[in-house]
């Protein structure tokens, strides 16, 4: 049973459930004064990958204090398991290595006592592979912003709001990452405690519903506090329990969810069997997918939809691989990416009543400093980087309030008016805050401004060359 303390601070109600923090009282809810209204008829939900906030957003505007900065909380220094401090490193967007970001690579940089909580000291225990692309310290870099790469992500986080105490709320890899952006849960079954842990092993093939026979995953049971619990493992890769599009259809709300292939470990409806098939099949032939499944490998369906006024109430985005951050798989496109989305919306009739919604599926190895609390054996995950863009956000804001996947979910249950996905705190949306001071209601609306970059729309809308989605072996 989680804990429930509530303390009255300035009039408002704050819950801490589990060690995240509700803005909005334990019901629920937007804080008092910023009910919505029905101001927000569209969310956009963009999933990158792989970054923690230290190595990403290394910006001297977001992180230097007020009043020269917005005093994000960002490190320029990290620990190691030696006690050393080491100063960051730049280092480029694209890389030919990647970083362990499994939950073993979790436990290292977390560095879990059962008393004190993580220790955040032992990023230089990740694996990075292939040992010979790898720098020294590789963990403990900085995306370098010298050639303005990735000046379109600080120039949205620097206009809009930035959340620097946002977490995934899983402790592991990408599967089980995007089964939380859709549900709030990596569970096997709707009452269960064995969670998806990690990325699917064994047989070659695809992932979920669509994962052949001999498949497997590694699971952890989420009844046991401790993150050091052994794995288990499963060949039940389709799984069946609620998610948060069934209250969308519930509700007569339009969703899409694009994606760059069907049986990706980043396209998370192919392990839900009423969104896709059932175990072992082919293809998801059930109409959850084929009405509202878009796969899109040169990433843009999305812009094409947006400029012909088909733009859903939620829709889910999901990059191929070489726009995705992902180290090792990435071209560096990313940025211009997700500014070519942000920008397509900001000019168009969607900018007055939408909320975009960035954030990276996991931390990806890099190091970050910022402890996670640990609520049992699988959740909470380390820190990663949220940008939120409306007209009603806050300017040039830091949000330090505690957020995770959950807190996206709430937030889209909230402005449409909709129960929690699951009953119980089961799923994360059930004890996350809705992102509420993020938002002020009553604010003159904020006139968009365009987001500069090096790769503008046309070339997403132009781009022969196939896309791909992550090695999902």
């Amino acid at each position: 049973m989680v804990r429930l303390k509530v303390a009255l601070l300035l009039g408002s109600v704050i819950c801490l459930a589990g060690g995240l923090i509700s803005l909005n009282g334990c019901g629920g809810g937007m804080g008092h004064g910023q009910q919505p209204s029905g101001k927000i008829q569209h969310v956009v939900i963009i999933f990158q990958e792989n970054r923690s906030t230290d190595n990403l957003f290394h910006d001297p505007v977001l992180y230097n204090p007020p009043p020269n900065g917005h005093g994000a909380d960002i490190a320029l220094q990290g620990k190691t398991s030696t006690g050393q401090m080491v100063t960051l490193q730049p280092g480029p967007l694209a890389t030919n290595y990647d970083l362990g970001h499994g939950h073993d690579s979790f436990l290292d940089a977390c560095d879990w006592n059962p008393s004190t909580g993580c220790a955040m000291d032992g990023a230089d225990l990740i694996v990075c592979s292939p040992s010979q692309n790898c720098p020294p310290d590789p963990q403990y870099q900085y995306v370098d912003n010298s050639s303005g790469l990735i000046q379109p992500y600080f120039d949205m986080a620097e206009t809009y709001t930035f959340g620097d105490r946002m977490f995934q709320t899983n402790q592991g890899p990408s599967f089980p990452a995007h089964q939380y952006i859709i549900a709030g849960t990596s569970a096997i079954s709707e009452k269960s405690t064995i969670y998806a842990a990690e990325n699917p092993g064994g047989a070659k093939g695809g992932a979920g519903c669509l994962a052949p026979v001999g498949k497997t995953i590694n699971t952890m049971d989420t009844s046991q506090p401790d993150p050091r619990t052994p794995e288990g493992n499963t060949d039940q890769l389709c799984f069946e329990h609620p998610t948060l599009t069934d209250l969308l259809d519930a509700s007569q709300l339009s969703w899409k969810y694009y994606a760059p292939a069907p049986g990706s470990i980043w396209t998370a409806p192919d392990a839900i069997q009423h969104m896709c098939a059932p175990p072992h099949s082919e293809s998801c032939t059930v109409p959850e997918w084929t009405n509202h499944v878009v796969i899109e490998n040169q990433n843009n369906q999305i812009l094409n939809d947006i400029a012909a006024g088909q733009l859903a109430n939620v829709s889910w985005v999901i990059p191929n691989a070489q726009a995705s951050d992902h180290p090792g798989s990435t071209d560096g496109s990313g940025p211009s990416w997700v500014a070519a989305i942000v920008n397509a919306i900001g000019t168009s009739q969607y900018w007055s009543d939408t909320a975009i919604i960035i954030t990276w599926d996991d931390w990806g190895g890099w190091y970050d400093h910022q402890p996670p609390a640990v609520r049992d054996s699988y959740e909470y995950g380390l820190r990663v980087p949220l940008i939120v863009i409306s007209p009603f956000v806050k300017a040039a804001y830091v949000s330090h309030a505690t957020h995770d996947f959950g807190s996206i979910l709430k937030f889209v249950e909230t402005m449409f008016g909709l129960t929690t996905v699951g009953n119980g705190d089961g799923y994360a949306d059930s004890r996350a805050d809705d992102l509420s001071d993020c938002f002020d209601f009553n604010q003159t609306p904020l006139v968009f401004k365009q987001i500069q970059a090096p790769l503008g729309a046309d070339y997403f809308l132009n781009n022969t060359a196939p896309g791909t989605g992550p090695d999902d072996d």
